[in-house]
């Protein structure tokens, strides 16, 4: 038997969600079906959104009161409807009424933001890439800058991993630095 599962969030503790938990219960969700955070919507850790995902089943359909209460960003929300959808999930925005990926209508509104979050990822990644190619265009180079062997770092390293006294755990917990870095300083 599908279920609806609610989900409310507000930004801060003195915010309210009793006009979130009142239209997700008028749409049908029990109380005890409805998940909550109060906590910024840009926040990846979001324990109730956590749990919602982690309890609701296939055939179930996640009901929010808008769209913006689910995703940081269109790209992540894209993601999470996505997920949902692999998952044989529904999903409904009640503000947002055209929103209901369990009719064929509210698939193909979905599909369309889907398309125009590939777009800004796509524009994205070609400002940055005219963005390198311009800046190697006027000599800069881009990248971390490089260590030198005389640098006390590396130095330090090597005389660490020389007299063998210590694990290279140790030494990288001690130097601060990753394994990867640590063998990068060996070569150098």
């Amino acid at each position: 038997m599908s279920n609806l599962i609610g989900y409310a969030r507000v930004s801060r503790n003195e915010q309210e969600l009793n006009l979130q938990l009142d239209a997700l219960e008028k749409a049908g969700c029990k109380k005890e079906q409805i998940f909550i955070d109060k906590i910024s919507g840009a926040k990846a850790d979001r324990p109730g959104l956590e749990k919602c995902l982690a309890e609701i089943q296939p055939g179930d359909t996640l009901l929010v009161w808008r769209l913006d209460r689910l995703g940081r960003s269109m790209p992540h929300l894209v993601s999470l409807i996505e997920d949902l959808k692999t998952k044989k999930i529904g999903f409904k925005s009640i503000c947002d009424g055209a929103i209901d990926t369990t009719t064929a209508s509210g698939e193909l509104i979905f599909n369309i933001f889907s398309s125009l979050a590939q777009f800004e990822r796509r524009l994205i990644q070609e400002r940055t890439k005219a963005g390198l190619d311009a800046a190697r265009a006027r000599g800069r180079q881009g990248g971390r800058k490089r260590v030198e062997a005389t640098n006390p770092k590396v130095m330090m390293a090597k005389n660490m991993h020389k007299d063998h006294g210590m694990s290279i755990d140790d030494i990288c917990t001690t130097l601060k630095i990753s394994r990867a870095s640590f063998y990068r300083y060996l070569s150098l």
